[in-house]
């Protein structure tokens, strides 16, 4: 996996980034993947080191930053 920095801030994260607004819960809406899914994906994801997660508290209604916290 290929690494950059991210601005000034010294951190080094993956230069591909896995967008998590498609977990959390499905009432927030129909396309949404559960848990099970986002930690099968998330596990993959760090498995290939990736190290950079795009997460909002908006994705799910916050559910989705829960998840990743949890994975």
């Amino acid at each position: 996996m290929q690494y950059v920095r991210l601005g000034n801030s010294g951190l080094k994260v993956s230069r591909i980034c896995l967008g998590m607004m498609s977990y959390g819960a499905k009432s927030w809406r129909e396309w949404v993947l559960g848990e099970a899914d986002a930690e099968e994906h998330v596990r993959k994801a760090l498995d290939l080191g990736i190290n950079f997660f795009d997460t909002a508290n908006v994705y799910s209604v916050g559910v989705s930053e829960e998840i990743t916290g949890r994975t």
